[in-house]
């Protein structure tokens, strides 16, 4: 591959000079970072660099949950982290969808407004009714959303289920296109005159009063300030706040079934969904937590075994089924929930950390992320 020195005067000229704004990571928060700094600053060059050929972490490889916050997973939240924080990190989720949604466009990432389901297994406790009850008023007054959790006593009945014996339904909250939503975000960009350079991966940065040196495995690019937006490959800058979280991923080959919506068990570790005549399932990371702290996309066969055995005896009972894909994500979690938005000094600035809920919250930390300049 040719490095920058090697470059044509024009391609200097169009990707490499005068870039105001460099931004680190192609994916959901990168790319929404650079929009909003395209809104405040609509003359500035801004130039996004990514060194895969696809965002290489996990916003093209989520599972496409528009969510804000199972009640199992606010409960266990609840018992571990102060009541503010929780309710401060709903918020933002909050925020991000419909900032998400208003940018974006509902039909630009088909998003369907399906519904979620948090399933309550065997061995697990039954939320206390007033708990629940408690969560929808906070939701209420907080945010105005009326009647959020509910039970819901027909989804054995509608869903074919085994091994459950609750569920907790919020209308709420859908499902979308990630594949959509990734490539409209990417039209919108190209449409504003933000620039890419793919398959460039970013060695180090050294930073002065004015300006950024950005080494590249091609050379050095100069600019006035750099993003970073790398999520769960950002933990050199941040080691005691932040480590990467591998997910997997598995996509049966079309089937009958009569599955429809989001869905989420065993505190949200494991989350399902239809695609049509396909079901997706993910998670499981909770069961080798020492192995899934990786930026490694290699599949872990306890976790895999584990994700077959629940659509075997518990999603699909009784059915055939085959996988068609699989894959793994690379996201960024830490001991608390709410994302980082930082600046690591006057020219150098970081959104990371996205806890497995880039999809709500990515477009919010990428509009905070552009007022830190």
């Amino acid at each position: 591959m040719l490095r920058f020195e090697q470059l044509s005067f024009w391609e200097h000229q169009q990707y490499l000079h005068n870039n105001t704004f460099v931004i680190v990571g192609a994916g959901l928060v990168g790319m929404s970072t650079a929009l909003s700094l395209k809104s405040r600053f609509p003359n500035e060059k801004i130039l996004i660099l990514e060194r895969g050929y696809l965002p290489t972490g996990a916003s093209t490889k989520n599972a496409g949950f528009a969510c804000f916050g199972s009640p199992t997973e606010l409960n266990d939240d609840l018992q571990h982290i102060p009541k503010e924080k929780v309710w401060e990190t709903v918020e933002l989720r909050l925020k991000g969808l419909e900032l998400l949604k208003n940018r974006v466009g509902l039909s630009q990432m088909n998003y369907k407004n399906c519904g979620s389901w948090d399933l309550i297994g065997p061995n697990d406790i039954a939320l206390n009714a007033d708990f629940l009850a408690q969560l929808n008023l906070e939701m209420l007054h907080r945010f105005g959303l009326k009647e959020v959790y509910k039970i819901d006593p027909e989804f054995q009945q509608k869903f074919g289920f085994q091994g459950y014996h609750t569920a907790y339904f919020n209308t709420h909250e859908g499902s979308i296109d990630t594949g959509l939503l990734m490539a409209t975000l990417y039209k919108q960009c190209v449409l504003a005159d933000i620039q890419f350079l793919f398959a460039t991966e970013v060695e180090n940065w050294s930073a002065s009063e004015q300006n950024v040196l950005i080494q590249t495995a091609h050379g050095q690019i100069e600019t006035q300030h750099l993003f970073l937006c790398t999520n769960g490959f950002a933990q050199q800058f941040f080691a005691d706040e932040l480590r990467p979280a591998r997910a997997q991923v598995l996509l049966t080959k079309p089937l009958k079934h009569s599955i429809s919506g989001t869905f989420h068990a065993d505190r949200g570790y494991y989350y399902f969904r239809d695609i049509g005549p396909r079901i997706l399932l993910g998670g499981g990371r909770h069961l080798d937590f020492d192995t899934e702290t990786t930026t490694h996309f290699e599949q872990n066969l306890l976790v895999r075994q584990a994700l077959v055995d629940k659509l075997t005896r518990e999603i699909l009972p009784g059915q055939h089924f085959e996988i068609e894909q699989e894959w793994s994500g690379i996201m960024g979690v830490g001991a608390q929930k709410k994302p980082i938005i930082r600046s690591l000094n006057k020219n150098v600035h970081a959104g990371v950390r996205m806890g497995g809920m880039g999809i709500a919250i990515g477009t919010a930390v990428g509009d905070a992320l552009s007022k830190l300049v």
